[in-house]
């Protein structure tokens, strides 16, 4: 019986997140890897020999493809999944859209362009709206969805339910980064262990300006960002998986502890989410205990695409303070990705059954 799911390419598949997403989408009822690609030293080769797998076992229908070139004269799939490099992205995304792909990056080169969409579907759903408009301005068949920052993606599932509910003013961030967001080998052994390193190159950058465009509101063809400011503080720890951030927030309506926490509690996110297949049932859960969230005990939660929330509290100097943390490579990166392209799928951007 001939295989109905939409066919599906890999870019940068080699790579710790492209991993990720080989891992994620093997029993994926909408889509299958049909297409795996590399730079040109691992094009030619079967997959299993191009590639260091890292974690648990490689599914074997993947294992047996041949890598190739990341061009669009080598890739038939009508969707792709880029884990490339930034510098790599800034090429050979637009080629694709050009050439009639639907194109879902975690690369950072065209998250705050004003027509590419910054997309957590149960954060800003109608976001997706901005495609026409891209469409129309490059004049390309395909188009370019981004997922965020995997830091900026936990901090903002954390705050989109108390930015709707209160108005968020400021915000002070500082994250514990997982070894993970660095990649493969990433960060090396004698530098991290037993260590904190206080710098994560443009990460701060990167988490200051996205949340206000993924908090905004689309209007008139466009997002109006939400009108707070961020002031963030990224480090990097010795932890393999989650992303942890503690957040003091100020508001323009001052919430007391319990209204936050019921606001959190109550949170589901955008309906159009909901029964999605990488959808977890509850996209943030507020913990009680008092020590957490913790990435050894809750990283997991959901398939790894729940993010955890805890410690709500009074700030002296702002008006509340809590700790979110969330998997960086799963809800963070490759599992976000996954979603976007589900929430296309369901809107009728992605046709069920589609081929080139």
């Amino acid at each position: 019986m001939p295989d109905s799911r939409i066919p599906v390419a890999i870019l940068g598949a080699t790579g710790a997140v492209g991993q990720t997403f080989i891992r994620l989408l093997a029993n994926h009822p909408w889509f299958r890897v049909a297409e795996v690609a590399a730079s040109g030293r691992s094009a030619g080769k079967s997959y299993r020999d191009a590639t260091r797998w890292i974690e648990g076992e490689m599914p074997a229908n993947v294992a047996a493809l041949t890598v190739t070139l990341c061009e669009p004269a080598t890739i038939t799939s009508p969707v792709v999944f880029s884990a490339l490099d930034a510098a790599a992205a800034g090429d050979l995304e637009p080629a694709f859209a050009r050439a009639g792909r639907i194109v879902l990056t975690n690369a950072k080169n065209f998250r705050m362009d004003a027509d590419v969409p910054l997309m957590i579907p149960e954060v800003n759903a109608s976001h997706i709206g901005l495609l026409p408009a891209q469409r129309k301005v490059r004049g390309w068949s395909g188009a370019i969805i981004t997922n965020p920052n995997c830091a900026s993606t936990v901090a903002a599932v954390a705050m989109a339910p108390l930015h709707e509910r209160f108005g968020i003013r400021t915000v002070f961030a500082s994250t514990m980064q997982a070894v993970s967001g660095a990649g493969y080998p990433g960060v090396p052994s004698l530098d991290i262990l037993a260590n904190v390193i206080p710098y994560i190159g443009d990460e701060e950058a990167k988490i200051e300006r996205e949340m206000q465009k993924m908090l905004g509101i689309f209007l008139n063809d466009a997002i109006v960002p939400a009108p707070f400011v961020v002031s963030a503080h990224a480090n990097r720890v010795a932890v393999e998986h989650g992303h942890t951030i503690c957040l003091s927030i100020g508001f323009e309506q001052r919430p007391t502890v319990d209204e936050a926490i019921a606001a959190l509690r109550e949170w589901r996110g955008a309906d159009e989410v909901r029964g999605l297949p990488s959808a977890p049932d509850v996209p943030l859960r507020y913990r009680d205990e008092p020590d957490r969230p913790q990435p050894r005990r809750d990283v997991n939660e959901g398939r790894g695409m729940t993010v955890s929330v805890g410690r709500v509290r009074e700030d002296p100097i702002f008006h509340l303070r809590l700790v979110a943390m969330g998997h960086n490579t799963v809800r963070g990166a490759a599992g976000g990705s996954v979603l976007n392209a589900e929430l296309l799928v369901k809107a009728g951007i992605i046709a069920r059954g589609a081929r080139l």
